[in-house]
């Protein structure tokens, strides 16, 4: 990107949390695990559930309205709305549609299942439509990962949580958005975190309840390749950008694992820099992570530091990828 290309800016943030707070010493109890088990192991404090009566959508359009209203942007202006999720209210219709309908957005609507690298995909895509267009993109990223945990499985038992996050894009100065990128996939580990049944390998049977459930068979692999791609991609990324750790304004990683994110910060000597998360009170809501943590820091600081920002997530599929944006 030259300083002579549009720019893309961030111009509002939200988030919606479920009201029901899950604290560990629950799991930890109903699972008979020591105190404290959960955060040794995680960085994971607390996850939000959504009430029985809540789909995805529900989560996701109050984090669309939030944005919206931070941009002051009529919802008539939006040329595009994508939403980064793995859990759509249904298989078919996308959930998109019907998020921007129930916004009053008169846009193109698509769902985006990127799984946990779902926004790092889904924000590029929106810059690109934005640069080509000049027209906002607005970007969801929601999860309801409490209906696809398997209660007795520990390995998604304590990760895994609900909650959407948002960022409106719209055109910005020259030389704002992405600085440098790279998305990348690695399908030979295809299935090394799955939900089985219900596509069209496995459909859904009516004597069949098994594989409707999350499942990470080997987690100890999953933990080791997510720190080789993400240490990858952000060494990759500030090359091709031509920063350095010291020079970032802040890295907004996906928030999967505490331990994950401390092996890479030490690997690319990212430990120094300011790591923009809400782990330990929200766990791992998948691609809803960055989002979810960008907006909360804007809400908490009024807004987001200056200078360069590291963003990057690996996720199921294997997909991971990620961008060095210029605010």
């Amino acid at each position: 990107m030259s300083s002579a290309d549009p720019g893309v800016r961030m111009a509002g943030f939200g988030h919606y949390l479920p009201t029901r707070c899950v604290e560990n010493a629950e799991i930890e109890a109903e699972m008979d695990l020591p105190p404290g088990w959960i955060a040794a192991r995680s960085g994971i404090g607390a996850r939000h559930y959504a009430a029985p009566d809540q789909a995805l959508s529900d989560l996701a359009i109050p984090a669309g309205a939030m944005a919206l209203r931070q941009a002051g942007c009529a919802p008539d202006r939006v040329g595009l709305l994508l939403l980064a999720t793995s859990t759509p209210d249904h298989l078919l219709p996308p959930t998109a549609p019907l998020v921007a309908h129930r916004l009053g957005l008169g846009c193109g609507a698509v769902d985006l299942a990127g799984a946990c690298a779902g926004f790092v995909h889904a924000l590029i895509l929106g810059a690109g439509h934005v640069r080509l267009s000049g027209q906002p993109v607005l970007v969801i990223a929601a999860n309801l990962l409490s209906r696809r945990i398997d209660p007795a499985d520990v390995s998604t038992r304590i990760l895994f949580a609900d909650a959407a996050g948002a960022v409106l894009l719209e055109p910005g100065a020259p030389g704002q958005g992405p600085r440098a990128t790279r998305l990348q996939s690695d399908g030979a580990h295809y299935d090394a975190i799955r939900i089985p049944r219900g596509g069209s390998r496995l459909p859904f049977a009516p004597d069949a309840l098994e594989g409707l459930g999350m499942q990470m068979p080997d987690g100890r692999a999953v933990f080791s390749m997510a720190v080789e791609a993400m240490a990858q991609s952000a060494r990759e990324v500030m090359a091709l950008g031509g920063v350095s750790p010291a020079e970032l304004g802040c890295w907004a990683p996906h928030q999967a694992n505490a331990r994950i994110l401390d092996k890479v910060a030490d690997r690319t000597g990212l430990s120094d820099t300011l790591r923009l998360g809400t782990l330990q009170w929200h766990g791992n809501s998948s691609a809803a992570t960055i989002p979810l943590a960008m907006s909360w820091h804007v809400a908490e600081a009024g807004g987001l530091p200056a200078g360069p920002m590291l963003i990057q997530a690996f996720g199921a599929g294997a997909i991971w990828g990620a961008t060095l944006w210029q605010g």
